[in-house]
């Protein structure tokens, strides 16, 4: 199962971590949510493979530890999501 791709409009943000926000629902450590708008992580279904990070071209995500959380214990954060949106602009600038 993949991320709800509609989850701007169908989740209520419920905080902000590292500069992007937190769409719930919201529970420690079981529960973590969707991080991000731009580009989006699943933090419930994340299962911390690493892949994202090594695929992604520009600097979007960074481990973060996410002690007693029954799928995996770290997930990929996008703490610099807005760095795709630039990277795109440098494209097409260029």
């Amino acid at each position: 199962m993949g991320i709800d791709p509609n989850y701007r409009q169908s989740r209520q943000v419920v905080g902000e971590h590292e500069g992007h926000k937190v769409y719930g629902p919201v529970d420690e450590p079981k529960v973590l949510g969707i991080h991000g708008t731009i580009v989006g992580v699943d933090f419930d279904i994340c299962i911390a493979d690493g892949s994202c990070i090594t695929a992604c071209p520009v600097n979007v995500f960074r481990w973060f530890d996410t002690p007693g959380n029954p799928v995996s214990e770290k997930k990929a954060d996008p703490f610099n999501e807005q760095a795709p949106t630039f990277f795109t602009q440098d494209i097409h600038q260029g």
